[in-house]
């Protein structure tokens, strides 16, 4: 049963009383139709037909009225099926150029994440558990992550973070952002990413069952609606078993999807030793996925670092690094040769012959590894993208 936290409700009974829910919120009978239910938060208010995602919001306009949600500039959408919130980049989030850094991105798509499965009545202890989750001790984690922007936002900009998930197979859930710079109305920037269920307890991966499915997917896009009023460079529909699936990226120029080489010694380029401090762990008590894009960083090459600026990065995590573990930092160059794309080591070989493409020229790409220092184990590997810095 789905939690309506700003109705103080955990099951039907409570919410008859409380909320006067009539009707039925339970497992989803089809999947191509929502249930529907009959909500009427306050006694003078008339009961009226709505969704589950309406009836959250509902609860949310009429009690949920807490310090947090009053000061957030945040909320759900029209629809209930993704959520929007605005920030405004702060000095402490800037580099020295007054520019947001790539973990500042990558932290605000967690903390939009983050709020928006809180505003439907998910957790609120920073997991954004569903109740079965937490019911067997599951939570989520990073499996992919992969951020492209394309205007980094400056001191003092207001940014809008939009964002939702959907079902992506049967072992994960998807999440993409688009993110819109609020005085132009640009798209800036646009990530998507996967995550993955993990047994608190036993820190064994976990599939997704479908009781877990029923309770989130109600706040999902699935209703058939179709592009042809949307830009489809900024988002596309993808229709599938008469469900949709909303994308930041569509599926054929998805970088996300593309297969990341693993890196061997010997490599290029590479900062040895790096150790995370109590401040890089997170809530579920492992390193923040965010800090592994600060390693990836440390052994770019001062060159790029001081004329280029990031325009892609893609990680995939592997395992989960702890605070007493040592990481070891490797980046190799990567260049395209026709199709095929090749990693280059410190011998050579490969530079001989591959060449990169015309239009690429002001482009660098680079192939990432995180691994334990102890005894080599992977963490993660990723592929950045570099372009020439603007002249502001």
């Amino acid at each position: 049963m789905l939690k309506f936290p700003y109705c103080n409700v955990t099951d039907l009974n409570q919410a008859l009383a409380q909320c006067r829910f009539v009707g039925l919120l339970g497992p989803l009978a089809s999947r191509r139709q929502s249930p529907r239910a009959v909500v009427s938060c306050s006694p003078s208010s008339s009961e009226f037909s709505l969704t589950p995602v309406q009836a959250v919001m509902s609860c949310q306009q009429q009690v949920g009225s807490s310090l947090v949600n009053r000061l957030r500039l945040g909320g759900l959408t029209e629809d209930g099926l993704s959520y929007k919130e605005k920030f405004i980049i702060r000095g402490f989030e800037v580099g020295i150029n007054k520019i947001a850094t790539i973990e500042t991105i990558a932290n605000l798509l967690q903390e939009v994440g983050s709020n928006h499965a809180q505003s439907v009545g998910f957790s609120t202890d920073g997991f954004g558990t569903t109740p079965t989750m937490r019911k067997l001790h599951l939570i989520w984690v990073t499996a992919r992550m992969h951020i492209e922007v394309y205007k980094y936002p400056a001191w003092r900009d207001v940014i809008e973070i939009e964002t939702w998930s959907q079902n992506e197979g049967r072992i994960g859930t998807r999440r993409d952002w688009i993110l819109n710079e609020v005085a132009t109305g640009e798209v800036i920037g646009r990530a998507t990413s996967k995550w993955v269920m993990m047994n608190q307890d036993t820190r064994r991966m976990q599939k997704v069952s479908d009781d877990v499915k029923e309770e989130y997917l109600v706040f999902c896009p699935r209703e058939p609606r179709y592009a042809f009023s949307f830009d489809l460079e900024i988002v596309s529909y993808h229709l599938c078993d008469a469900h949709v699936y909303r994308l930041a990226f569509s599926e054929k120029n998805n970088k996300s999807l593309k297969r990341i080489a693993k890196l061997e010694d010997p490599v290029r380029y590479s900062k040895l030793g790096l150790k995370p401090r109590r401040a890089d762990l997170d809530m579920n008590q492992h390193v923040n996925n965010v800090t592994y894009i600060g390693w990836v960083l440390e052994s770019i090459p001062k060159e790029i670092i001081d004329t280029h600026e990031l325009q892609a990065i893609t990680l995939f995590y592997r395992r989960e690094c702890q605070q007493y573990d040592v990481v070891d930092s490797l980046t190799g160059l990567e260049l395209t040769e026709g199709s095929k794309t090749v990693s280059v080591g410190t011998n050579g070989s490969a530079t001989a012959t591959a060449t990169t493409r015309a239009d690429d020229h002001d482009c660098h790409r680079f192939l990432h590894l995180l691994r334990l220092s102890s005894d080599g184990r992977e963490i993660s590997r990723g592929r950045t993208e570099w372009r020439k810095k603007p002249t502001r």
